[in-house]
């Protein structure tokens, strides 16, 4: 993922654009970060700052590359897979529940699972290329998720980017339910099923800690999706009933955190 976003950018600004192929290597690459034609840099400021949309000419995904992964690389980027069907297809997310330890095993539900994801993100991109609606909801769990890894430096020895998502995707359901969005047997579906596979889902799994609560509110002040100043969340009325919240008070987030 971080080499195809460098890649990415690099193609982007050479001669004001020059083609590129994506050949994503890990599980996380290849259903998410590949596709679409986002490249984005981190900064001391937060994840992703610096950044442009330039699509690649092909993406090749060779699902045998995914044998080499550490299981750690592959759990973090299955929690990548997971979020398709928690914006908004709860039967991907039945299926999910269903086949999880055979899409880490390999074979054809691992291929299923790639193949869905890329469909379900290539939809939503044809919508909307550059995130100025429906693309958003791509990013379920990324506003927590973003800024714990600010808030741990982007060191992949306490937490990687798929790890983060994890935890951030039980926050948004566990944050959607707090406002009395979400019932409250969804967010514990989601929680449980990203514990079954082996991935955090507590602020207080991560090493080292997570930082307090102003630290967090505070990192996910310069989350791409501010405007004017204000946080724009994406929450859940339900599985697979993801949607864009503008305008969630930061006082709401810090007290959610803290509880």
């Amino acid at each position: 993922g971080v080499v195809g976003d460098l890649a990415g950018f690099a193609a982007s600004i050479v001669r004001r654009g020059v083609r590129f192929v994506q050949v994503p290597t890990t599980l996380l690459a290849q259903v998410d970060s590949s596709v679409g034609g986002k490249t984005g840099i981190n900064t001391s400021q937060g994840k992703n700052l610096a950044g442009t949309f330039h699509q690649p000419s092909l993406v090749l995904a060779d699902t045998e590359t995914l044998a080499t992964l550490p299981p750690r690389e592959f759990r973090a980027g299955y929690a990548e897979v997971v979020k398709y069907g928690l914006i908004d297809d709860p039967d991907f997310f039945d299926w999910c529940e269903a086949n999880w330890s055979r899409v880490i095993a390999g074979g054809p539900e691992r291929d299923h699972a790639v193949a869905v994801s890329c469909r379900a993100k290539a939809a939503i991109v044809a919508r909307d290329e550059r995130e100025e609606g429906d693309r958003a909801l791509l990013n379920l769990g990324h506003t927590f998720a973003h800024a714990l890894e600010r808030l741990t430096n982007y060191d992949s020895a306490r937490l990687v980017h798929g790890e983060a998502v994890a935890i951030g995707l039980a926050l948004a359901f566990r944050f959607s339910q707090r406002l009395g969005l979400c019932p409250g047997q969804d967010a514990g579906r989601v929680a449980r099923h990203l514990d079954h596979v082996g991935l955090p889902s507590r602020l207080q799994q991560v090493p080292g800690g997570a930082g307090s609560a102003d630290q967090i509110v505070e990192a996910m002040a310069q989350d791409k999706k501010v405007k004017r100043g204000v946080l724009t969340f994406i929450l859940a009325r339900g599985i697979g009933k993801s949607f864009i919240a503008p305008g969630v008070p930061a006082e709401e987030v810090r007290a959610f955190i803290e509880a």
